[in-house]
C-alpha cells in the first residue's frame, strides 16, 4: 500500500511526539513551493535529542516503506534535515 503525502505527515508527528520533540509544527506548502507538499519542524532539547528523534522517525517511516532521499547536517548535531520528497523534516537543537 502506498502512503499518501499525509499519512507519511501523520507517521512522522506521531514518532516525534512519541520522543517528545517541542513545538512541533506543520506547514502546508503544496500550494506555495514545488519542493515538498509538508514541512514539519520541531526542536529537541539537545544535540543527543535531535540524534533520538531523527533515530525514531527514520525507524517508524522505514517500517512503512519511506527512505529519505536525503539527508543533510547531523555532523554537529545541532540541526538534521530529512527530505522524503513530499515532506521535508527538520530537527534543531533548541538555541541554535
Amino acid at each position: 500500500m502506498m502512503l499518501t503525502p499525509k499519512d507519511i505527515t501523520t507517521l512522522a508527528i506521531g514518532a516525534l511526539d512519541s520522543k517528545k520533540a517541542q513545538n512541533i509544527k506543520l506547514l502546508r506548502t503544496t500550494d506555495v513551493t514545488i519542493l515538498a507538499d509538508y514541512f514539519i519542524i520541531c526542536t529537541a532539547g539537545s544535540t543527543v535529542h535531535v540524534k533520538t528523534l531523527s533515530d525514531e522517525l527514520e525507524e517508524v517511516l522505514k517500517e512503512s516503506g519511506e527512505t529519505p532521499l536525503r539527508r543533510e547536517g547531523g555532523r554537529t548535531g545541532d540541526w538534521l534535515l530529512l527530505d522524503y520528497g513530499c515532506i521535508v523534516i527538520h530537527i534543531y537543537a533548541r538555541g541554535t
